[in-house]
């Protein structure tokens, strides 16, 4: 299964549309997080790419991240509902649904216009190097299955 590629303009400027169809009252049909929360969640993938806030895993947990969760967050087939959360990804406070999603917004408007050349091979936080398509699939399934959660 090929996923839409969030590094063209038309399918990146469709998950902003779908994120802009959000409002902070928004229900999820399934999960624990509100929509604020889910926002912020979404960011974290991007904050490990962009920023210097989360720690890298050592050796052995990068090791053991590349033999059994890669293929899950790399790979074509769809997340379960409810599966599990990486201690980094979960977010449990209360947080600003506008400064989220202006947040997440912003992350995926400077993804795409880095452009999948700038990606392919690009050492990812947790996974080594990616192929352009590996990442691809792991930004667009994510928010593609959270926008889902959210009815968008």
């Amino acid at each position: 299964m090929t996923l839409p590629n969030i590094f063209e303009s038309e399918v990146s400027n469709n998950v902003i549309e779908r994120i802009n169809q959000l409002k902070p009252t928004t229900q999820p049909n399934w999960g624990k997080m509100n929509v604020a929360q889910m926002l912020a969640h979404c960011c974290v993938r991007y904050e490990m790419l962009y920023e210097n806030k989360h720690p890298k895993p050592n050796f052995l947990m990068k090791i053991l991240l590349k033999a059994f969760v890669k293929d899950a967050v790399t790979g074509p087939k769809p997340y379960k509902r409810n599966s599990q959360t990486a201690p980094a990804f979960r977010i449990a406070d209360a947080r600003n649904f506008d400064a989220e999603r202006k947040r997440l917004i912003d992350y995926i408007t400077r993804t795409q216009q880095l452009g999948e050349d700038h990606f392919n091979q690009k050492e990812s936080h947790s996974f080594g190097a990616l192929s352009k398509d590996k990442w691809n699939t792991m930004f667009y399934k994510h928010l593609d299955h959270h926008l889902q959660q959210f009815g968008v």
